[in-house]
């Protein structure tokens, strides 16, 4: 994926010693959507990240959607039409046994998940935001997880959006205010440091 116009380069400055991954409904339902960055590669990427996250013993956490907030709102999302099975996770993230899952029914996937309890009781001190949409799931969730203190990645490669400006307003206004961002390759290489 390409750097956003007006960007300066990004980087991830640390990994701390207890990080975790929390995937972003990449669920049956909504990976079939169209999007701004090719699927396919977001996937890629988010795999890429979980794979090396188990390999090292550190946590995975992947999260669907399955409600919507009670709020009225201009624009919401019926639910009540979704197919069977919507919600199940995507077969190439291959889910493990070591994987905890949330069902959220909010954008964020801290409310009233119980994941903040998880995190902690793991020894927890940063998590690295993936999945979709960039403006909803992956930006609600990490704003959460700043607000309660955590360090927050977001991997620019690893998320798309259903709105192109939606996605380059989070990565290039927000996201740089309550995180560090950077690439797959980056966290990749910062991950296999760690045993080397």
């Amino acid at each position: 994926m390409m750097k956003p116009a007006g960007v300066s380069e990004m980087a991830i400055s640390v990994l701390d010693a207890k990080p975790a991954l929390v995937v972003i409904d990449l669920q049956k339902g909504i990976v079939g959507l169209p999007t701004a960055h090719p699927m396919q590669g977001v996937i890629g990427h988010c795999v890429a990240l979980a794979e090396a996250f188990r390999k090292h013993e550190l946590p995975v956490v992947l999260v669907n959607v399955d409600g919507v907030a009670p709020g009225r709102a201009e624009r919401s999302l019926s639910l009540s039409q979704m197919p069977a099975g919507w919600t199940d996770l995507i077969p190439e993230l291959k889910r493990q046994p070591s994987d905890h899952v949330v069902t959220k029914r909010t954008r964020g996937a801290f409310t009233n998940t119980g994941l903040e309890q998880h995190l902690r009781q793991a020894g927890v001190t940063q998590v690295v935001v993936v999945g979709v949409s960039t403006s909803s799931g992956v930006e609600s969730t990490a704003r959460q997880a700043h607000e309660l203190g955590f360090h927050v990645v977001l991997v620019t490669d690893a998320m798309t959006d259903t709105d192109a400006d939606a996605h380059h307003n989070s990565v290039v206004r927000i996201f740089p205010k309550m995180s560090e961002t950077g690439t797959t390759e980056q966290l990749l290489d910062l991950i296999a440091k760690r045993s080397a």
